[in-house]
């Protein structure tokens, strides 16, 4: 009896970091700058601070998870193993897909509308051909798309190494300038840094779709957490050092009224035109939706091989290794959604269903902990770890629909 073809294990810590890096810095800290520092001031890095801290319980509990549960389509394994229903597993299994898609769809339209600044293009033919090329490169092979993201990441790290290196004069200044970043106990003062903190969380997710790759990782149970906490710590820094820049740069009320802060930054110090920054960030949405494409294709990939969706979705190609049919049914939906076009009402509302699936998934790593508090071989937190991140993720839930509804 012929065995079936499984997916292959490849991907190294440092490929993993970067696939990471890559879907978490992605395009948002390019236009995420400016409304932070709007709201936080010469307080915005410690909005960065705080937010890292915020999001990294619940990338604790992801990390936790992906070590009990070394799986592809983690967040549906991880329900199923919480709450003890399949249906309710693939239900919160098809969300993250959907909100994949939605993603990558949105940043494809993202993509083309950087494209008309550098020259006149058909926007249907643009959108084909882009997502044809990202669901060709996503079936391509593991190794093969995760090299083509990394590649990407670094061209991406590489760009936000250089506002911050034409910025050094400014952080040279921060040993004598460091307590105009501290707040006093002035409550107003604390009100914006909060909000920035809020605005800043969305910049650290990422974390969520690592897990989905876990059956191509080597040493899964060690390295996966590993590069989740990697990523979340190199992404803060990044963040920091960036933001501190800026505001000892530049008056906060400049970067809030810039459309594009980093460009504006650079061009500030080097007295030369932005392009390779706005190229850069070309770059960053491009592999943002790479990866959202990759990842829905595993969760559907996971899913199927336990069952709990048709069997032709785990069917994985003998050369590629790779699910080459959900690779395709992802391509094709993610073409259809960047095809309409009018996704933002539907970003924000998978923007809520993921932050839902947060809270979901703190608790039912509490419920595990309870019933299994110390398995073999797993990274293991203490239980108010998942609590906290239930409690944080929760109260976004809250404020975005209250956002929503007012």
């Amino acid at each position: 009896m012929k065995h079936p073809v499984k997916l292959k294990r490849s991907l190294s810590l440092t490929m993993l970091t970067l696939y990471g890096l890559g879907t978490t810095i992605g395009a948002g800290i390019y236009a995420l700058m400016g409304e932070i520092a709007g709201l936080a001031g010469y307080y915005a890095p410690l909005s960065f601070v705080i937010a890292s801290i915020l999001a990294g319980f619940t990338a604790l509990s992801f990390a936790e998870l992906s070590s009990r549960y070394p799986r592809a389509a983690g967040a549906a394994l991880y329900v199923s193993q919480g709450f003890g229903s399949r249906r309710f597993s693939t239900v919160i299994g098809l969300f993250v897909v959907l909100a994949g898609l939605v993603s990558a769809a949105a940043l494809i339209n993202g993509f083309f509308n950087h494209l008309q600044q550098f020259m006149m293009v058909d926007r249907v033919m643009s959108i084909l051909l882009i997502t044809l090329i990202l669901g060709a490169v996503a079936g391509w092979g593991i190794s093969e798309s995760v090299a083509v993201a990394s590649m990407i990441t670094l061209i991406e790290i590489g760009g936000l190494l250089l506002v911050i290196t034409v910025s050094s004069d400014a952080l040279a200044a921060l040993p004598s300038r460091w307590r105009e970043l501290i707040p006093s106990a002035d409550l107003a003062s604390w009100q914006g840094i909060f909000f920035g903190a809020i605005l800043s969380f969305y910049a650290f997710i990422g974390f969520e779709d690592m897990v989905d790759v876990a059956e191509e990782v080597k040493d899964v149970k060690r390295k996966l957490p590993l590069a989740i906490l990697l990523t979340l710590a190199i992404t803060m820094l990044l963040y920091v050092l960036l933001m501190t820049a800026a505001v000892l740069s530049l008056p906060p009320s400049d970067i809030a009224s810039s459309g594009v802060p980093l460009a504006y930054l650079y061009e500030y110090h080097s007295g030369q035109k932005a392009t390779v920054i706005m190229v850069i960030g070309m770059f960053a949405v491009i592999n943002g939706a790479l990866i959202q494409m990759i990842m829905a294709a595993r969760v559907l990939y996971g899913l199927s091989s336990r069952g709990q969706l048709p069997a032709q979705l785990s069917v994985v190609h003998q050369r590629t290794r790779t699910p080459l049919i959900a690779t395709f049914i992802a391509t094709l939906i993610v073409l259809l959604l960047a095809l309409i076009g009018s996704l933002l009402s539907l970003a924000e509302a998978t923007s809520i269903v993921m932050l839902t699936i947060f809270s979901i998934l703190n608790l039912a790593l509490w419920r595990i902990k309870q019933r299994d508090p110390t398995p073999v071989g797993a990274i293991i937190f203490p239980a108010w770890v998942p609590i906290l991140g239930f409690l944080v993720s929760s109260a976004f839930v809250l404020g975005k629909l209250f956002s929503v509804m007012s």
